[in-house]
């Protein structure tokens, strides 16, 4: 008899059903309660307009949690020094894996963090030199130039033995740190002309520093020190009165009879006004200290930021400083070409890190470019190369608009990664707007259908063929592609540029035409920024709109950005005959309760703080009699919950019209962000929307010349075509319009193109290009010919 075999396949173990991200009930910032499932080992792509709610949900939401789940798994000593982090709103987070979050967040501006700090790549060196290096001077510290040389001797006391013996110890540490310079590599230099007049004695007011007024104690502190002659004019002061007026070390002494301490006037304003972050001073005080400050290389170093001992210990001739000053490339080859048995695990080690930089496009950096010179998308892509050599599977990589700053021919690389790090067994999570990245997603999730209040819904979900036949706004623009233009613009004058040689410019002579659209294009780092940033400075007649983040705490939010709150408070109190502060909630009208901020902040020591609204001003942040006053019968606190577009109408006629507060939303409305409300906090502004915001506050400057550093970054492809509508309209108003952009519509709109390369770092810092985007796709001699044809089906 046969018997009959079991065909059934076995049943699938319980642990495989595991292969959703699920997500009911999101609604943070503008999410209504967005229910989606997310398949893991799988890239997914967010789509959406700017603003629409793509980082809300996976970063806010789905990587939040991941990390703060994986906080809560250390004890609560630990989590005392970790940030705290609040539970996301959401009902339901299921499926979730260990998050690795890459964004672009700018690296750390110090002056001490490089590339090769930041990615352990200067660490692996330091101890290659202190091994190979001839002469040895010691430890892997001996060529650090974050660490000074100390030493020290004396007496410490031992208990040994029941007895208290004394000894005699002493220490030394070498360290690579130039001493001059502190390792930055740079020496400021005050310009004492900036400080005071010389031609008149401090009773006359020679002091010129923000602050120090005659009369005021910052003044009287050198103008009644006794220590010289206070009418006598500065120039006739002896050696010794001039070293005690500007350089005295700090004494305590007695002036206009109360004791203070006094202090030389030079490292009294380093202190004071140096030692602060440029960005955060006050616009007055940051204008003095650009007069007053000149950065020159230290002598010592040569800018190496090491010791002479530290630059004299070689490797085949090649010195830590020569090493690190290298193009990366040119570093991996020469890294590559050492064969030392004794160092073999460190080299395979450091030459892999320096060949993840040249895969993922950044080979033209150099190991001792400051790290907070590096733009967003550079950042983002150093913090990459650590992941890229991750043994780690089934974790969920989160990236930020990856393809940030990269040419067409760099996103193919980079969407190679991508589908690397998923085929090892990840979940990638990308936001992007291009369709070169969206195109190679396995699941595409599109959040709309506006911006702001009318976004935050999923519009829909499943594959690219999908969403090109959806009917959403991401899928009907999927396929736009913008034509060349039949006519361009004629010139109306040069901006000439003559022996451009920053960075890795080649000696660039250029004629940039005015009165016209100009587009810059070339591969990352051909040095587009380094031509127009470094020739044509920011000042007269040009306004420099670049890519760095707007500063902002929870209540800056668009209307005290851009200006437009005072309009609107001087309007409130001359209607009603009261004092413009009370209309301010970081002035006499915040309510007493929450200090103007809206919420009560309880801090729950390692656990994350409570936020809860106010219950005085129901979160208004007002005092009850400030919303007692009306304009247009709205109170402030209406006013500031207006959307743009709601605003313009409200102060555009009747009893509200204020022309100054109407032109400043005019141009709000103009740069697309009509939906964005006035008393939104800047925190919670996407990126795209705060350099949209930025653009519009800098629209009004006087300045014949508009220099603008990829304005379509964090841009939804329906987006584009209204900036390139701004970029017309400012043109036509008789501007000159320079966009450093790699998106193709931006270049097939220009009227001239500018190309750098033919490639990279030493590569590149030649124009290979110049003329209409017409005669650029006839020719397709360049990179960008290519990829500017293939776009427009040339």
């Amino acid at each position: 008899m046969a018997t009959r075999k079991n065909t059934q396949t076995p049943a699938r173990h319980a642990a495989d059903s595991h292969d959703l991200i699920r997500v009911h009930g999101a609604r943070v910032n503008n999410l209504k309660d967005v229910s989606i499932e997310i398949p893991k080992r799988r890239l997914t792509v967010f789509t959406g307009v700017s603003g629409s709610g793509k980082s809300s949900l996976v970063f806010d939401t789905i990587a939040a949690e991941s990390q703060r789940l994986i906080n809560e798994t250390y004890s609560a000593f630990v989590q005392g020094f970790m940030p705290t982090l609040a539970r996301p709103e959401v009902d339901v987070l299921d499926g979730l894996t260990t998050a690795i979050i890459v964004d672009q967040q700018r690296m750390g501006g110090d002056p001490r963090s490089t590339v090769g700090t930041a990615t352990d790549a200067n660490a692996m060196l330091r101890i290659l030199f202190s091994r190979l290096g001839k002469p040895y001077i010691g430890s892997p510290k001996a060529f650090s130039f974050n660490v000074a040389s100390i030493s020290g001797a004396g007496a410490v006391t031992v208990e040994r033995g029941g007895q208290t013996v004394k000894e005699r110890r002493s220490f030394s540490i070498t360290g690579g740190m130039c001493p001059r310079c502190e390792g930055r590599g740079s020496v400021t230099d005050l310009d004492l002309t900036q400080l005071y007049d010389d031609s008149k004695s401090l009773n006359d007011g020679a002091l010129t520093v923000p602050g120090y007024k005659p009369g005021g104690w910052s003044y009287r502190l050198y103008s009644e020190s006794d220590l010289y002659d206070a009418d006598k004019p500065i120039r006739r002061y002896t050696k010794r009165e001039l070293h005690d007026f500007l350089h005295r070390e700090p004494v305590r002494m007695k002036i206009a009879g109360i004791n203070m301490t006094y202090e030389g006037l030079v490292p009294r304003i380093q202190k004071s006004m140096l030692a602060k972050d440029r960005e955060s001073m006050q616009p007055h005080i940051r204008e003095f200290v650009d007069r007053a400050v000149t950065f020159t290389t230290c002598p010592d170093c040569d800018g190496t930021r090491l010791t002479e001992a530290a630059r004299s210990s070689k490797i085949r001739k090649v010195s830590i400083a020569d090493a690190c000053a290298m193009q990366i490339s040119d570093l991996a080859a020469w890294v590559d070409s050492l064969d030392e048995p004794s160092v073999a695990p460190l080299l395979a080690t450091l030459h892999h890190t320096l060949e993840s930089f040249v895969e993922i496009g950044l080979g033209y950096l150099s190991l001792d470019r400051p790290a907070g010179t590096l733009s967003g998308g550079e950042a983002q892509r150093v913090k990459m190369i650590r992941h890229l050599g991750s043994s780690l599977t089934d974790t969920t990589y989160v990236f930020d608009e990856p393809t940030t700053g990269l040419h067409p021919h760099d996103i193919q690389r980079m969407n190679g990664l991508l589908m690397r790090l998923r085929d090892k067994g990840n979940t990638v999570l990308v936001v992007e707007h291009k369709p070169e990245t969206i195109a190679i997603a396995d699941h595409v999730v599109d959040l709309g259908p506006g911006a702001g209040t009318a976004g935050g819904t999923v519009c829909f979900e499943g594959t690219v063929d999908g969403l090109r036949k959806g009917g959403t706004i991401t899928g009907r623009h999927f396929d736009d592609r913008a034509a060349l233009k039949g006519t361009v613009r004629k010139p109306t004058g040069v901006l000439p540029i003559r022996g451009a040689a920053t960075h890795n410019l080649r000696d660039v002579d250029v004629d940039i035409p005015l009165g016209v659209l100009t587009v810059i294009t070339g591969v990352a780092g051909s040095g587009k920024s380094s031509l127009i940033h470094g020739s044509i400075p920011a000042g007269e007649g040009v306004v420099s709109i670049d890519q760095a983040a707007i500063r902002g705490s929870r209540r800056s939010n668009p209307a005290t950005y851009t200006g437009l709150l005072d309009p609107i408070r001087k309007a409130f109190a001359k209607a009603h005959g009261v004092k413009p502060a009370l209309f301010s909630a970081n002035s006499e009208g915040a309510c007493p309760t929450c200090n103007g901020a809206g919420v009560v902040y309880t801090d729950l020591a390692m656990m994350a703080g409570v936020a809860t609204t106010c219950e005085d001003c129901e979160g208004k942040r007002f005092q009850a009699s400030v919303l007692d006053y009306h304009l247009g019968g709205r109170d402030i606190s209406e006013v500031l919950a207006m959307p743009v577009t709601e605003a313009l109408e409200f102060f555009g006629a009747g009893e509200a019209a204020t022309p100054a507060a109407h032109r400043i939303l005019d141009r709000l409305a103009d740069v697309g962000l009509g939906y964005v409300s006035l008393g939104q906090p800047l925190t919670t502004l996407s990126g795209g929307e705060r350099q949209r915001l930025k653009l519009a506050t800098h629209m009004s400057d006087k300045g014949g010349v508009y220099v603008l550093d990829e304005p379509t970054t964090g841009l939804h492809l329906a987006d584009v075509e209204q900036l390139l509508g701004l970029l017309d309209r400012l043109v036509d108003s008789g501007k000159s319009v320079i966009v450093i952009e790699h998106h193709q519509a931006v270049m097939a709109h220009a009227d001239w193109i500018v190309d750098l390369g033919p490639g990279a770092g030493h590569d590149g810092g030649r124009i290979v290009f110049e003329g209409t985007p017409a005669d650029l796709v006839a020719a397709r001699s360049t990179l960008t010919g290519e990829h500017l044809a293939a776009y427009v089906g040339g």
